[in-house]
């Protein structure tokens, strides 16, 4: 008697979990932050140091690497000096990076600067105050959002090289195809790893 209520119960149990609903798709990752750089000018200066052109030679390598839309250069001044000449030395110094952007081989037509004056401080003060940090302009790239089908695509040609390859994970430009897909920029990693896998005769995963 007791085993036959212990059955029952247990059948009971089976049904109840075979009736419970399946847990929800996890949602998708949020898509990667827009690559952001930032540059720093001295007081009442809009040129560039040393270190602001090799910042700004690392955007324009993020524009071009991944595929990049568009570029937003914002500048700022810290508090001292009237409002209105403030805000015009802000729109030189974004003029300036853009200037310097263009250089670098990113399209004129693809950058956007705004000058913001004494808005925005990075560092909250007073009025009047020489704060370096708040002497700066703020570089944007806008890069598409990735679609989650090539994102899909993009992580099963990782998977397929890494099981597939007989090469050092260190060499070649495979691993950096992974690293850009991981990082979003399918339109970096699928031709490379394409390439790859079609030379070693691997079939290539479908693609939806």
């Amino acid at each position: 008697m007791l085993k036959s209520l212990f059955a029952v119960i247990a059948a009971a149990l089976l049904l109840g979990a075979c009736d419970e609903p399946p847990p929800p798709a996890a949602a998708p990752p949020p898509p990667p932050a827009p690559p952001t750089f930032m540059v720093f000018f001295d007081w009442d200066r809009s040129n560039l140091s040393p270190q602001a052109l090799n910042t700004l030679q690392q955007a324009a390598t993020a524009f071009k690497t991944r595929g990049g839309v568009r570029v937003m250069a914002t500048g700022h001044t810290d508090t001292s000096g009237p409002e209105a000449y403030n805000m015009a030395l802000s729109l030189r110094r974004a003029n300036t990076v853009k200037a310097a952007l263009v250089k670098e081989g990113v399209p004129a037509t693809a950058i956007v600067t705004v000058g913001r004056g004494e808005a925005g401080l990075l560092v909250k003060t007073g009025d009047g105050v020489r704060e370096p940090q708040n002497r700066r302009v703020e570089i944007v790239v806008q890069v598409p959002a990735p679609n989650p089908n090539d994102m899909a695509y993009c992580q099963a040609l990782s998977a397929l090289w890494r099981k597939t390859s007989t090469s050092s994970p260190a060499q070649g430009p495979e691993p950096e195809a992974i690293a850009q897909c991981a990082a979003g920029n399918t339109a970096a990693g699928i031709p490379v790893l394409e390439k790859s896998l079609t030379a070693s005769k691997v079939q290539l995963p479908k693609r939806m």
